[in-house]
């Protein structure tokens, strides 16, 4: 760069002004090298002046080549039609382009279709011909057709044997400060220049305050734990507690035994659950309580026939990862009936992940985020259920919902709950919902007039409608692209 940069001033020493694109077959290197050294001596003050400016040229494309090489279509066709004449069927069949061929042969009036034998036959309507058009790409090809009409290259151009380049150069000329000798100037002021004041005869180099920063080197959060806080702080905001939600490893007794879900349910079988093997089992449970579900699944208590089967405690005991939320809520109730002091109202909500034996799609991973309240009190109905459901989501800018019948073994009655897309055009699921059952609550100690209403919905698929990602696997996973987590926005919704 600097042997480049000196033959630039020194070139410029004995010449006004000279384009940058003229000054390659001069130096014989490439016009951004040239370019490279410019800006590199403008970058040590006003030493050049420069003026941008372009340069329109004509370049062949691979079938101009081919026409400098082979002659034009229209001389090819001519060129195979024999003194008797051939078939218009065969003619076509004499190059690939023959049919623009034909057609420009017949125009230029070098060939004529006579049909007095009967039989259609191209001939020769003159001896010999001139391939212009051959002629013009060669000298453009050589650097020359200067002569050549600017609107004959346009028909080249629109035939796709030219095409234009726009080559974009620089005007030099002396500048105010113009040396051939550039002297290197300082980026740094020490404190060793300004003890022994050096740098009253040092030049130094201009601050550019247009410069972009560097990237600040630091964490992004990805958009499931923005969407997440969003919804945390609705929570929060209605006045619920946030249960721990650290325990992803959890017994089938609190997964599904304490939410009256029978233990012939096939939601437990292997096909859609993860057992463990490595503890596979648990033995630490509240026993009376234990009892009483026991009690409740095999001969029914509390008013309920139960299910009427043979509890098992080996199957209770059996280690799984966690396939809802709603394992926690379990327990948490539980600690609620128990306390000291007796029951008190409260308001619990939980984000975290659950896991399930899924089979994998756009739309379904074997482990999701799952988003639960609960609120425990006296007389809660199924209208609070509907109007909790209606502050809640109203906060999320949903407004339109409805409520469809639905079944749950832990919740009676139970509703599917329904929004209204307008970018849809249409009413799709977005959450479940219900009134846990007595069968659940009252072996934990719940009072009798205590009701407890839960709903629960995902935390990914909000996110993807909310970021515009239509596959859950650019959502999460290992083909997750990380520019996606690190330039999407906060996440904002509407309340």
């Amino acid at each position: 760069m600097q042997e480049l940069t000196d033959q630039l001033l020194k070139y410029l020493e004995s010449h006004d002004q000279v384009d940058t694109l003229d000054l390659v077959p001069v130096f014989k290197e490439d016009h951004q090298k040239i370019v490279g050294a410019l800006k590199s001596i403008e970058a040590t003050g006003n030493v050049i002046s420069s003026l941008p400016t372009s340069r329109k040229t004509w370049v062949l494309t691979d079938e101009g080549r081919s026409v400098v090489e082979h002659g034009s279509h229209e001389a090819v066709v001519y060129n195979s039609v024999p003194s008797d004449g051939i078939s218009q069927g065969d003619l076509m069949k004499s190059s690939p382009n023959a049919k623009i061929g034909f057609s420009k042969a017949m125009s230029h009036g070098w060939i004529v279709v006579d049909k007095s034998g009967g039989a259609a036959l191209v001939k020769r309507k003159v001896e010999e011909i001139e391939d212009v058009v051959q002629r013009h790409l060669m000298e453009i090809r050589d650097g020359g057709g200067q002569e050549i009409p600017e609107n004959v290259k346009m028909d080249y151009k629109k035939r796709k044997l030219l095409q234009e380049n726009v080559t974009k150069s620089f005007i030099l000329s002396k500048g105010e400060e113009f040396t051939t000798s550039l002297t290197k100037l300082e980026t740094d002021l020490t404190v060793e220049m300004l003890a022994s004041g050096l740098w009253k005869n040092l030049k130094f180099k201009a601050y550019n305050f247009d410069a972009l920063g560097a990237p600040v080197e630091r964490g992004h959060l990805h958009p499931l734990l923005k969407v997440r806080s969003e919804f945390r702080q609705i929570f929060l905001e209605m006045g619920f507690s946030e249960m721990p939600t650290n325990n992803y490893v959890e017994s089938s007794f609190w997964n599904f035994d304490a939410l009256f879900q029978p233990q012939q349910h096939p939601a437990r079988d292997a096909h859609d659950t993860f057992f463990l093997t490595h503890p596979a089992k648990s033995s630490k449970f509240p026993m009376e309580y234990l009892e009483r579900v026991k009690k409740v699944h095999s001969q029914g208590d509390y008013g309920s026939q139960g299910y009427g089967y043979d509890w098992k405690l080996e199957e209770a005991q059996k280690n799984i990862l966690r396939t809802h939320t709603t394992a926690v809520s379990a327990r948490m109730l539980y600690k609620l009936a128990n306390q000291p002091g007796g029951f008190r109202p409260a308001k619990y909500f939980s984000i975290d992940r659950v896991f399930r034996n899924e089979t994998l799609d756009a739309t379904h991973l074997a482990e999701f985020h799952q988003v639960e309240g609960v609120i425990a009190d006296v007389g809660l109905t199924l209208g609070d259920l509907i109007g909790t459901l209606y502050a809640f989501f109203s906060k999320l800018g949903i407004t339109q919902l409805d409520f469809k019948p639905a079944y749950n073994p832990y919740t009676e009655p139970s509703m599917e709950i329904f929004c209204f897309h307008p970018g849809l055009n249409k009413w799709i699921e977005i959450g479940n919902s219900g009134i846990f059952r007595p069968e659940m609550l009252l072996p934990m100690n719940i009072p009798p007039e205590v009701n407890v209403i839960a709903w629960g919905l995902s935390l990914e698929r909000p996110t993807m409608v909310k970021y515009g990602i239509n596959n859950i696997r650019d959502l999460v996973g290992p083909k997750v692209d990380l520019k996606m987590v690190q330039e999407n926005s906060l996440c904002r919704l509407d309340k």
